[in-house]
Order: C-alpha cells, then sequence, then structure tokens
C-alpha cells in the first residue's frame, strides 16, 4: 500500500504496543499509519523481549486490526523483526500482517538469502571419464543430428525450396569477402616474407638462392595459403557466426523461427555455409598471390635475384595440381568453419557467458578441424601420388 506525502501527513503516526503474553506468544499491536514520511518506533525496541532469557517468548505474533496506513516503513520494520527472532531462534508468526505485506515480506526473504554454492564432492576417474563419455555421447548424437539437417536444406536449395533473405545473403558476402581481405592480405605477406628468409638463410650456404621461389610457391599454393586462410576466418568469421546465433538463440528469435515453421538451419545456416563455400577458394588465391609477393620481396630484396626471374622460377615450380589441391582444401576448410560456428551459436546457453564460451569453442573446434583435415589430406595425397 504505496501513500503519498501529502496523504500520510494527515494520518495519525504509526504505534507499537506490546500485549501481555498469552501463554508464550508475544503479541505486537500495530495502529496509525506506519510510513517513512512519518515517524515510526524502531524494532530495538522489541529486542528486550525477544531476547528476555528464560522469559524469552516461543513466538511473535502480531494484531493489525487497528493499522490505518503502511508503505515500505512498515516493511523495514517487519524485516528488523523477523532478523531478530532468526537470531533468537523464536518463531515469527506472520498470519496476523495484512496479505500484501505478508507477501512484500516473503519476496523480501527469498531475494536476501545468499545463494548457497554447494562444494563439488570429489569423484573418482572413473565417474569423471564415463560423463565425458556421456557428453560425447550426447554431442555426437546432435552434431550428427545437424549435419543431416544441413544436408536436408542442401537438397532443399537444389530442388528450388529453400528460404533465406537475399540481402543477408549479400551482406554475408561482403561480410566474409572484401571486409577479410585487409587481415589476409598482412598475414599472407608476413608468411611468405617469413618462409623466404627462412629458406634463405638456409640455402644460402649451398648457393642456391633461387630455389626460395620454389620453396616459397609450393608452400603457399599447397599449404600454407589455405591453412592461414582457414584459420583466420575462423578466428574471424566463424566466432562472428557463433555469437550472432547464440545471441539470437538467447532472444528467442531461433525459437520464434521455429514457431513460424521455419527452419533455422535453412534460413540461417545454409547462407552462411554458401558464402563460404563461395569466398574461400578466392581468398586463398588471392593468399597464395601476396605470400608469392611476400617471398619476392625477400629475394630481390636480400638475394639480389631480378623479378623477372624469380617470377619464371615461381611458374617453373608451382604445378596446376598443386593450385587444385589448395583450392579444394580451402572450400573444406570453409565447411568446417561454417559448420563449427553455426553449430556452436545454434547449441549455446542462454546467457552471455555462454554466448562467449560458444565464440571460443567455435574457434576452437574449427581450428583443430583444420589440422586434421589438413593432415589427412597430406597422407591421401602421398597415397594418391600427388
Amino acid at each position: 500500500m504505496l501513500m503519498s506525502k501529502s496523504t500520510v501527513s494527515r494520518q495519525d503516526p504509526g504505534k507499537l504496543s506490546l500485549e501481555q503474553k498469552h501463554g508464550q506468544t508475544l503479541t505486537l499491536v500495530l495502529s496509525g499509519t506506519w510510513s517513512f514520511a512519518l515517524e515510526l518506533p524502531t524494532a530495538e525496541a522489541v529486542r528486550p523481549e525477544i531476547a528476555a532469557g528464560d522469559r524469552q517468548p516461543q513466538k511473535i505474533a502480531f494484531d493489525c486490526s487497528r493499522l490505518t496506513g503502511w508503505d515500505s516503513g512498515l516493511l523495514t520494520f517487519l524485516i528488523k523483526i523477523r532478523d531478530q527472532c532468526e537470531q533468537s531462534r523464536v518463531k515469527l508468526d506472520t498470519s496476523g500482517l495484512p496479505p500484501e505485506a505478508n507477501r512484500l515480506l516473503s519476496l523480501a526473504a527469498t531475494n536476501s538469502r545468499a545463494p548457497v554454492i554447494e562444494k563439488k564432492a570429489s569423484r573418482s576417474i572413473f565417474f569423471n571419464l564415463g560423463q565425458q563419455t556421456i557428453r560425447l555421447g550426447y554431442s555426437t548424437v546432435s552434431f550428427t543430428s545437424f549435419l543431416g539437417e544441413t544436408l536436408l536444406a542442401f537438397l532443399a536449395l537444389f530442388r528450388g525450396r529453400i528460404r533465406f533473405r537475399g540481402q543477408e545473403f549479400f551482406r554475408l558476402l561482403r561480410e566474409c569477402g572484401d571486409q577479410a581481405l585487409p587481415i589476409v592480405s598482412l598475414i599472407s605477406l608476413l608468411v611468405g616474407l617469413i618462409l623466404a628468409f627462412v629458406g634463405a638463410v638456409q640455402l644460402k650456404t649451398f648457393g642456391a638462392q633461387i630455389y626460395v621461389a620454389d620453396l616459397v610457391g609450393i608452400a603457399m599454393v599447397r599449404e600454407m595459403g589455405a591453412i592461414m586462410t582457414g584459420i583466420i576466418m575462423a578466428g574471424r568469421t566463424g566466432a562472428a557466426f557463433a555469437a550472432h546465433l547464440g545471441t539470437m538463440n538467447v532472444n528467442e528469435e531461433i525459437d520464434a523461427l521455429r514457431t513460424m515453421s521455419i527452419s533455422p538451419v535453412e534460413f540461417l545456416v545454409l547462407p552462411r555455409l554458401l558464402v563460404l563455400v563461395l569466398m574461400m577458394p578466392l581468398l586463398c588465391l588471392y593468399a597464395d598471390l601476396l605470400g608469392i609477393l611476400g617471398g619476392g620481396i625477400v629475394g630481390v630484396g636480400m638475394l639480389d635475384i631480378s623479378p623477372a626471374r624469380y617470377l619464371a622460377q615461381t611458374q617453373g615450380a608451382v604445378a596446376l595440381p598443386n593450385l587444385w589441391l589448395g583450392l579444394i582444401k580451402s572450400v573444406a576448410f570453409g565447411i568446417i568453419v561454417a559448420l563449427a560456428g553455426c553449430y556452436r551459436g545454434l547449441t549455446s546457453g542462454r546467457s552471455a557467458s555462454a554466448v562467449g564460451m560458444a565464440a571460443t569453442s567455435a574457434v576452437v573446434t574449427a581450428i583443430v578441424a583444420i589440422i586434421t583435415v589438413d593432415g589427412l589430406f597430406a597422407v591421401l595425397c602421398d597415397i594418391i601420388g600427388i
């Protein structure tokens, strides 16, 4: 019950009286208007009666039949009385209070309690191993289901039954394409410089400086261009996908899509996957060129190789199968980055910390998967003889 200051000024101030004990019960009689705008009795007046030694009551009750009005001043008084009763282990009977005051007192009691932090019991290594195995099983089933939905979305795309916004698709193209060029340019150029410098230090001892062009060209086109682009996109785009979809999950936007019978995989995941499949080969090719340029800077500047000779040596060393191999790897790495980012975003928790964890997990998952798949490519190429 809330009252304005002009209203309470015309009321009798709140009064407190203690009735005689009936058995072991002490009744607090509240009368008048209990408001912060008026002078109110303090809870300290009741403390001697509550902590009276042998004469201590077993229960404190309230009589509010003569209470004409109240606001948070009454609630403050009741909270202090409740705290005194808890300290003295005296039962508090709030049935005589107004229903609204009783409800607010219960709410204040709930909010004032500090959360209890349970100490985790020590578990055996077998228990932890079993728990992690169960979690791995659930994650495997969940990711397999996600892959199946993605595959069905691709089939629906080929049948022309897919639903996603074209404007969003082109926005993602710009985000994953031209906006990624500065960081890809810097990293690729530096990688080419480093490879050429390390190779030059060793090859100069044999007088074979010209083969720096072979080293940088083959390494960039076959391995480093695709790997570095994949890692860059995992840290830049994969984390952005996970954070974006995780935030949509927190805001219940994904639940709203499902309510409208719109598949989140078709509407959100598929355009991101298509964008990375399209852009990763182009970014990889661009990274290859910048890496070769970095190697050329070292070759021309440190080893006194003419630009024309360096370019001719690079053209002779880099075969077309090496170029195609790097581009195929880049497509695979783009799929990995898109799937990792979208999956972690869709399965994230509904809190700010969960979104951050989803972004971190997406980056780690994508990088580990990229290195693993690159190793599989190396084994497969050795078997084929490429």
